[in-house]
């Protein structure tokens, strides 16, 4: 297959045309249009710095049906200790930030840039991206970000600085999407950690359904700040 290059006009190829690695299409830029467009599609922009913009679509795709989400026991003791206060979309500058901080200290390299941050950020200014922040005596020590179009909540990164936080962030981020009625979470690529959890593989026919599903309309949601904490799992 191909590797497309994108045009200066917001337009994607068919993700069905995307290498077996996921690649599908280079170019284009970082503006909140293109990035919803390809959301939409069910399309992701992930690259290095000093490399081209690059867009995928993998499939299998790995998702988790909030509904279906798998709480360990030692997870749910740790949230009715209430060992973190938890916040929503109080500090998404701050999560992303962290979420490129800690993969480049552990040697992995990034793909959380400069570039990439702004332009979450610009999303989340427009309500189409959301933060969940774990916090110890008022520190941030863990959370997650992602996109949110209609009923489907676009995972992009999740960071740990103590045991558990994390994993408190995502229980938060399920009991948010079965409160607002988003049906589906995007996990993006499989990970047995995530696998744990509940979340499962579909085909790419079957993401595509999805997201036609229950991408009906593109109104941003208003901030989650002040909405309610879920205690247990």
């Amino acid at each position: 297959m191909p590797v497309f290059q994108l045009p200066g006009e917001i337009v994607f190829p068919n993700p069905d045309f995307a290498e077996p690695d996921g690649l599908l299409a280079v170019g284009g830029d970082l503006s909140p249009k293109r990035l919803l467009a390809a959301y939409r599609l069910g399309i992701f922009p992930w690259f290095s710095e000093g490399e081209p913009i690059l867009w995928w679509s993998p499939a299998p795709r790995l998702i988790l049906i909030p509904e279906e989400f798998h709480c360990p026991k030692r997870l749910a003791r740790t949230m009715r200790q209430g060992v973190f206060t938890v916040t929503m979309d109080t500090d998404f500058a701050g999560v992303i930030n962290q979420c490129a901080k800690i993969r480049v200290k552990s040697g992995e390299g990034t793909w959380i840039t400069d570039a990439m941050q702004d332009a979450y950020i610009r999303l989340y200014e427009l309500g189409y991206a959301h933060s969940v922040e774990c916090r110890q005596e008022g520190k941030l020590v863990g959370g997650l970000y992602g996109v949110c179009i209609d009923r489907f909540f676009f995972g992009e990164s999740m960071f740990s600085l103590v045991s558990n936080a994390s994993k408190v962030a995502l229980a938060n981020l399920v009991h948010q999407c079965i409160t607002r009625n988003i049906k589906i979470i995007d996990c993006q690529m499989t990970t047995a950690h995530l696998l744990k959890f509940g979340a499962k593989e579909v085909s790419r026919e079957k993401f595509q359904t999805l997201l036609q599903t229950f991408i009906q309309k593109e109104v941003p949601r208003k901030s989650w700040t002040g909405g309610e904490k879920v205690q247990n799992c």
